[in-house]
C-alpha cells in the first residue's frame, strides 16, 4: 500500500510554502524598488528605506506571524482530518516536489517526498525490477492511458518495485541515497528509468561504493533519459544569465534560479557532487547489460522527443571517449518524452531484453 499524505500535512505544507512565497515575493518587489530608486553610480542594494522600507518588513513581518499560527494549527488538527484523494494528491504533490523539492526538503516542509520503495505488483515473484520515474512524476505514472508496465513485465517472472522520490533534489543526492536504499533488496535487481530515472539508476551505480547490490545488478534501461543533457534546461540557464545583465532585471533572475537542484543537474546530465555544473564522465557499469530507448518527434527529428536528444538519449557523445558503449539501443520515431514511458512498442522491445536477462 502506497503510503498517503494526510489533508492536514497537504494543508500544512502548501500553508508554509505560501508564506514563503509572499515573502519571497516581497524580498524580489522591494529589490527591484530599490535597484529603481536608487540614484545613478551609487552602490546596489536590494532594501529600501525610510517608510517604503517600513511597509516592505511589515509585510514580511505579518507574513511570517500569520503564517506561524497556521502552520501551529495544522499540526494540530493533523489527527483529526482524514486521508485525501490518493491520485490526484500524489500526482501534484510529485509535481510540486520537481519544480521545488530541495527547497521544501531544506526547509523541513512536510510536501518533500522521502525516498521509498514499493511493490507495484501484489503477489510478484522473483528477481526485482525496479522502476524510476522521471522528473515531476511519481511510481503510479507507469500506469496510464491504458497501460500496465509492470504488470506486463511481471509476468515475465520480475517482483516489480516503485521508487518514490523528490526529484527536486540533486541527482547526487537521490542517487547515493538509493545506492544505501538498494542493499536491503534481496536477489538479482534490475534498473528501469525514465528520464531523469535514469540518471539517478547511474547516480546510485556510481557511488554504491562496497555496497552488494552492484554484484547483482543484472541490467540497466534507460528511457529518454538525458545522459549528456538537456537543452531546454541549458535555455534556461541562458535565459537566466540575461536576467542577470541589467540592473533592473536581476532580481528577476533570483526567482529564474529558484528551480530546483534536480532541474538544474539535467542541464548536463550531472551525476556526482563533483559534476555540478558541468557534464558527467561516469561510464556504464561493466559486466551489466545496459540498454537505451530515444524518441523522435515526426515534424521535428533534431529535437528527439520533445525534451530530450536522440543523440543524448543514447549516450552518442561526438568525442569517442565520452560515448556511452550501450548493450543494445532503440529508436521509436513519433514518440514524445512521456509517450516512451508506456507505449506498446516500447513495452514490447523491453520484454525482449529483459527476458533475455533475466536470471534463470
Amino acid at each position: 500500500m502506497i503510503p498517503v499524505m494526510s489533508k492536514a500535512q497537504q494543508l500544512r505544507g502548501t500553508g508554509r510554502l505560501a508564506v514563503d512565497a509572499v515573502t519571497g515575493i516581497t524580498n524580489l518587489v522591494e529589490a527591484m524598488h530599490a535597484e529603481i530608486a536608487r540614484l545613478p553610480l551609487t552602490a546596489q542594494r536590494e532594501r529600501t528605506s525610510g517608510i517604503t522600507g517600513l511597509a516592505y518588513r511589515s509585510v514580511r513581518g505579518v507574513t511570517r506571524l500569520v503564517g506561524g499560527g497556521l502552520d501551529l494549527a495544522l499540526g494540530a488538527l493533523t489527527p483529526l482530518l482524514g486521508q485525501a484523494e490518493a491520485n490526484r494528491a500524489s500526482a501534484a504533490q510529485a509535481a510540486l516536489n520537481g519544480v521545488l523539492g530541495d527547497y521544501l526538503e531544506a526547509t523541513a516542509n512536510p510536501l518533500a517526498i522521502p525516498m521509498s520503495l514499493h511493490p507495484l505488483v501484489d503477489g510478484a515473484t522473483g528477481p526485482a525490477l525496479v522502476f524510476l520515474h522521471g522528473l515531476c512524476m511519481n511510481e503510479a505514472q507507469w500506469r496510464r492511458d491504458g497501460a500496465d508496465v509492470p504488470a506486463a513485465l511481471a509476468a515475465l517472472g520480475y517482483r516489480p518495485l516503485g521508487l518514490r522520490y523528490n526529484t527536486g533534489r540533486a541527482i547526487w543526492r537521490n542517487g547515493a541515497e538509493l545506492a544505501a536504499l538498494l542493499d536491503s533488496v534481496p536477489g538479482p535487481i534490475t534498473l528501469v528509468g525514465h528520464s531523469m530515472g535514469g540518471l539517478v539508476a547511474r547516480s546510485a551505480i556510481a557511488q554504491a561504493g562496497r555496497g552488494r547490490w552492484p554484484k547483482r545488478l543484472q541490467a540497466l534501461v534507460t528511457l529518454g533519459t538525458p545522459h549528456l543533457g538537456a537543452p531546454l534546461e541549458r535555455g534556461g540557464q541562458h535565459v537566466q544569465q540575461l536576467l542577470a545583465f541589467s540592473g533592473y532585471s536581476r532580481p528577476l533572475a533570483a526567482l529564474a534560479a529558484r528551480r530546483s537542484a534536480g532541474i538544474r543537474d539535467l542541464r548536463f546530465g550531472s551525476l556526482l557532487e563533483a559534476d555540478a555544473g558541468k557534464a558527467s564522465r561516469v561510464a556504464l557499469p561493466k559486466g551489466v547489460a545496459c540498454y537505451a530507448v530515444a524518441g523522435s518527434l515526426p515534424k521535428a527529428p533534431l529535437l528527439g522527443d520533445g525534451l530530450v536528444t536522440v543523440a543524448s538519449a543514447l549516450g552518442q557523445h561526438r568525442e569517442a571517449a565520452r560515448r556511452l558503449a550501450f548493450t543494445d539501443t532503440a529508436l521509436f520515431t513519433g514518440l514524445g518524452h512521456l509517450a516512451l514511458q508506456t507505449d506498446a512498442a516500447v513495452l514490447r522491445q523491453l520484454q525482449a531484453w529483459l527476458s533475455f536477462t533475466r536470471p534463470a
